[in-house]
């Protein structure tokens, strides 16, 4: 289904995605009923991990949450990434352009340093894409989908067509992303979130000749075991109208440092980076992601690592929560898994948060799912081992 230009089928609830209000961000937002917890508050977060402010509602330490509304790797930080960052030059401007994490992300694809665009983590760069989207045209978005794509049109305004993607699959294997109408401009997920869905690269890549701008989102893709394979950039070479972004923030878990690039021509990328801050990269996050992508054959490995993570972490979770009755944990090849019930799973998201400390993603900021549906980010057997032991005592209780 197709919304009209100019919308984003939220009604008045623009508010709701671009975060005026929430119901993380300090007031009191539940009061005693029902199930122990209701809320008075509605407006859903529109990013996960908001663990701060969160805490302090709660009124405890933020290490004292456990935090599956967000989908980062587990692992902690290599020790050459930690000692690069405390030998980071603090006094000087750092580099402008940013030439050697250029030149490493560059080597770690084969490509030409002159393809990548570092960036302060990828909601920056979607910023730019956004730009020269919004001077196209109309832009597909298939819904449900990350709100920050919507956020980044609103900037210049543009305008945006909401593409209804099916609520039902079966299956984690790389698929054919479903018919999409024509349009100028097409921004695609690969892998998408929240459903976790995996898109071949042979089903996107005719989508190319079809469309004047095509950007693609592969935030989550290096965690996705043999996820390279469906992977666009090989083709960005011969596609100028092909825009790649990626985030180291997911594969290596710091979310905090904001880290991503984007993997265009180059005539695009100068533009984008005459447009943005002088100084977009600070220099802590440079000497990171140098430090951390230096070596090829080490951040492949890592890369194996996490993606073992996914896969045996991602089956166990599915059949334990699968064995919940009334719970149905969709097929996922993303480090995430988006959740279903036949009723509202408000209640029990609001009483994971208040009685046990562990926050789910609320996927009402999704257009497209409501309070049926919660989006649960992999973490360690021991804490999935919390997590779906307070799962079964709320919802079994109920």
């Amino acid at each position: 289904m197709l919304r009209q230009p100019g919308t984003t089928g939220l009604g008045d609830g623009g508010a709701w995605l671009q975060g005026q209000c929430c119901c993380f961000n300090g007031a009191e937002p539940l009061r005693r009923s029902g199930w122990g917890l209701s809320r008075q508050c509605t407006v859903p977060e529109t990013h996960g991990g908001n663990l701060e402010a969160t805490a302090r509602r709660l009124g405890c330490r933020p290490g004292q949450v456990l935090d599956a509304s967000a989908s980062l790797a587990p692992f902690g930080l290599p020790w050459c990434a930690r000692w690069a960052a405390w030998q980071a030059p603090l006094q000087p401007y750092p580099d402008r352009t940013a030439q050697g994490l250029c030149e490493a992300i560059a080597a770690l694809h084969g490509l030409e340093a002159a393809l990548v665009l570092p960036g302060n983590g990828a909601a920056e760069l979607f910023t730019w894409a956004a730009r020269d989207a919004a001077a196209l045209g109309p832009s597909l978005l298939p819904q449900p989908g990350f709100a920050d794509y919507g956020r980044a049109l609103r900037c210049w305004g543009g305008d945006v067509h909401a593409v209804e993607l099916p609520l039902h699959w079966d299956s984690a294997a790389p698929q054919s992303l479903p018919g999409l109408p024509p349009g100028p401009v097409l921004w695609i997920t690969n892998p998408h979130n929240p459903t976790g869905q995996l898109w071949s690269r042979a089903a996107l890549e005719p989508l190319l000749r079809q469309h004047q701008l095509v950007i693609c989102d592969e935030a989550f893709l290096p965690l996705v075991p043999d996820g390279e394979r469906q992977s666009l950039i090989p083709l960005v070479a011969q596609h100028p109208n092909l825009v790649v972004i990626r985030s180291l923030t997911k594969l290596y878990g710091i979310a905090g440092l904001r880290l991503g690039y984007a993997v265009a021509q180059p005539q695009r990328l100068q533009r984008w980076a005459g447009w943005r801050d002088p100084w977009p990269i600070n220099a802590v996050a440079s000497a990171v992601a140098q430090e951390l992508l230096c070596q090829p054959a080490r951040h492949f490995a890592w890369c194996r690592r996490v993606q073992r993570w996914t896969a045996r972490e991602g089956a166990w979770l599915r059949a334990q929560l699968a064995a919940i009755p009334g719970l149905t944990p969709m097929p996922s090849a993303a480090n995430f898994l988006l959740i279903r019930s036949d009723r509202s799973l408000a209640p029990l998201r609001e009483a994971l948060e208040h009685r046990h400390r562990i926050l789910l993603r609320d996927c009402r900021s999704f257009e497209g799912l409501d309070e049926r549906w919660l989006r649960l980010g992999y973490q360690s057997r021991r804490r999935h081992r919390r997590i779906v032991s307070a799962i079964r005592q709320e919802w079994l209780s109920r």
